[in-house]
């Protein structure tokens, strides 16, 4: 299972997109609502209904966990100690996180990036702690697929579908989606 974690701010844009290719993919994928509320509005105003609540995860069946970036989602998503728990926990034991926009700074501020390549939007850098920041579209160094923003989430999605199934799929993902001709 992987989940996407949405909170009060989160970038809706990064979240759906995402979520819509992983789906795409026939991968299954949760929105999760860090609050004790599915219905979560986004830093746009837009309302999400969620998949399920933090407490009722189960981490240990996550092959994958992502964070959306937006503000202050971005800062939400980071300020949520359960959360912070359990992604500590899912890399230790060696599964893989994705997270975009500012969003990355969730996992620079848990150390996790040290001596990792990684993006993020601009500005952002500086919370990144210890990794080297490329200012690339996405990243993916060892567990971490890192993102810069919302111009980035399909290269994101397509990234993370590649990962978590193969390269074929994200090509003809990008094909039937009309990316390619976009790029």
């Amino acid at each position: 299972m992987i989940y996407l974690f949405f909170a009060t701010g989160t970038e809706e844009a990064e979240a759906l997109v995402t979520a819509d290719i992983i789906r795409r993919a026939g991968l299954d994928l949760q929105i999760v609502s860090i609050s004790n509320e599915h219905l979560v509005t986004g830093s746009h105003d837009i309302r999400v209904q969620a998949d399920a609540l933090l407490s009722d995860v189960d981490f240990s069946s996550a092959d994958l966990l992502i964070f959306p970036g937006g503000l202050p989602g971005a800062t939400n998503l980071a300020d949520c100690g359960t959360l912070n728990a359990r992604i500590l926990e899912h890399v230790g034991s060696g599964r893989p996180v994705a997270a975009i926009c500012a969003a990355p700074l969730i996992l620079g501020r848990l150390g996790l990036l040290a001596g990792k390549r990684a993006t993020c939007y601009p500005g952002f850098e500086s919370e990144l702690t210890g990794a080297t920041c490329t200012g690339a579209l996405v990243e993916q160094d060892g567990l971490f697929i890192t993102g810069k923003g919302p111009a980035a989430v399909f290269e994101f999605g397509y990234a993370i579908v590649q990962r978590m199934k193969d390269k074929s799929t994200a090509d003809a993902l990008r094909q039937g989606m009309l990316w390619s001709e976009v790029r």
